[in-house]
């Protein structure tokens, strides 16, 4: 496969990311309570933590997708606006694909950020290239197999080259094949420079990917720790109990 296509301009980055003070309730109750958490560019922060710890939500919550209670999210210093918004993706479990053709779905994308259709369609197909997707370009998209389908939903998302790319367990439904061509994605999507945050239930796949771990219990980060150190030495209890394959309470 082809290396990440370039979208064709220079810009500053919108990290760090920084949240402070996050907080987020529904039905009278807490549900997250982000103290402090600083996002930089770099390899891939996979966050880790028990079911029902917050880890999606707070996926949610730095995307934009849902509004925190109180609490500050900024991007290089300023807030989470429309320009903002437009330098990040998103790519969720389920992959949400138009009913259009494969290259048709890549090339929407790439229509909505402005981009001419004479540049659309050279770097339409590259991106199918870089997703092993090339010979599907004209079949309907969601005839895919689950992993193809994955595989579209993360070139289009990166289709404009955003500096942040959030994916919530985008492999746990899939075989290891698929699995394993999702990961070769990521790996070249992140040497390119796009900052992948990604939340995986799968701890084998956490030391796979990730540079940096961020570990979630009970609605709080309890541990944000380069990936080495956490597997070997990880500080917090919970996160002990974790690894240990023991029940997180």
């Amino acid at each position: 496969m082809r290396a990440l296509p370039d979208a064709g301009t220079t810009r500053a980055s919108v990290l760090p990311l920084q949240a402070e003070n996050l907080v987020f309730r529904a039905g009278g109750r807490t549900l997250l309570d982000v103290s402090g958490l600083t996002i930089a560019a770099g390899g891939p922060t996979l966050i880790l933590g028990p079911n029902g710890a917050g880890k999606s939500l707070l996926l949610r919550l730095l995307h934009g997708l849902i509004t925190p209670a109180s609490g500050q999210l900024r991007y290089s210093g300023q807030g989470l606006d429309k320009a903002v918004r437009r330098r990040q993706a998103m790519v969720f479990q389920r992959p949400v694909l138009l009913r259009r053709s494969v290259a048709a779905n890549v090339d929407y994308a790439l229509k909505v950020h402005g981009m001419p259709r004479i540049a659309r369609r050279e770097r339409v197909a590259a991106l199918l290239a870089m997703g092993d997707l090339a010979a599907r370009a004209n079949q309907p998209a969601r005839t895919l197999s689950g992993g193809e389908q994955q595989r579209l939903a993360v070139v289009r998302a990166i289709s404009t080259a955003p500096d942040i790319l959030y994916m919530d367990e985008p492999t746990s439904s899939l075989d290891p094949g698929a699995t394993q061509a999702i990961e070769s994605l990521l790996r070249r999507v992140a040497a390119a420079g796009t900052k992948i945050v990604m939340v995986t239930h799968d701890i084998g796949q956490a030391r796979r990917l990730a540079a940096e771990i961020v570990f979630v219990h009970g609605g709080r980060i309890v541990e944000q720790t380069p990936v080495d150190r956490f597997f070997d030495e990880p500080v917090s209890q919970p996160a002990r109990q974790f690894l240990a394959g023991g029940l997180v309470l």
